[in-house]
């Protein structure tokens, strides 16, 4: 990796396109953002199969925690094979056993047999034992782990991510996310040692009207929804930009 690699998370097909087109170098599709990401429709992944950048999906079968029933996982086997199927360049996912482990034992097949690339979620951020962690991911498969610092936002704990990174010892790629943007990307990637950054890039589109119906029923919030922007992804990559031309 010679630059600073842009991941824009996005939850709407034209959110991806904007995404892809202003200058995200992948793309982490999801349904429901507002839940923290779950796994997108066959069809969402279909449809964004055709970007121009590499497409990983989340696998996440429900909002809440991580311990997921045998049932669960056998959804999320099934998902990370519909992934490979509609063309997606890896999966974003992550589970934990009911000791508070990464669960190498189904996240290691799970990625082995899918062929695809993978990425381990903010799951690790609930983890303890981060040099544990960091070598499960390792043995799972993972080519990326991505983390906020273990905080809820990762301008706000950069002396923790740079200490994961020390740790990682570059046998695995840590990724920033949580919080970040064109404001405080120079900072993140100065403090840290991180070499990608994952973001929304989303603003907040206001409902067009208080009486929409879709408002009255409870479909869309009283303030809108956040949908991703054009704007600040070219911000974001701009501002990576800079800071790695600086750099070099």
């Amino acid at each position: 990796m010679t630059g600073t690699n842009l991941e824009v998370c996005v939850d709407t097909i034209e959110g991806a396109w904007i995404a892809a087109e202003n200058g995200a170098d992948r793309i982490e599709l999801c349904a429901a953002l507002s839940e923290g990401g779950l796994t997108p429709s066959a069809g969402m992944m279909a449809a964004a199969s055709r970007l121009p950048v590499p497409v990983y999906a989340m696998i996440r079968p429900r909002a809440g925690d991580f311990r997921y029933s045998d049932a669960e996982k056998t959804i999320m086997l099934r998902d990370i094979q519909l992934a490979g199927q509609h063309g997606m360049s890896g999966i974003v996912t992550g589970a934990v056993t009911s000791e508070g482990r990464l669960d190498v034992e189904f996240l290691s097949p799970a990625l082995r047999h899918s062929g695809l690339q993978g990425t381990l979620h903010r799951v690790f951020d609930t983890l303890h034992d981060l040099p544990l962690a960091i070598a499960d991911a390792i043995d799972s498969g993972f080519e990326r782990i991505l983390t906020s610092g273990q905080g809820r936002k990762a301008d706000q704990h950069l002396q923790a991510l740079a200490e994961i990174v020390r740790l990682a010892k570059a046998r695995i790629s840590i990724m920033a996310g949580s919080g970040v943007s064109h404001l405080n990307a120079s900072r993140i990637l100065a403090e840290t040692g991180v070499r990608e950054l994952h973001a929304s890039c989303s603003v907040l589109e206001k409902a067009r009207s208080s009486n929409q119906p879709e408002i009255r029923l409870g479909f869309i919030a009283q303030d809108g929804v956040r949908v991703t922007s054009a704007e600040q992804v070219r911000l974001l990559r701009a501002a990576i930009d800079i800071f790695d031309e600086n750099r070099s």
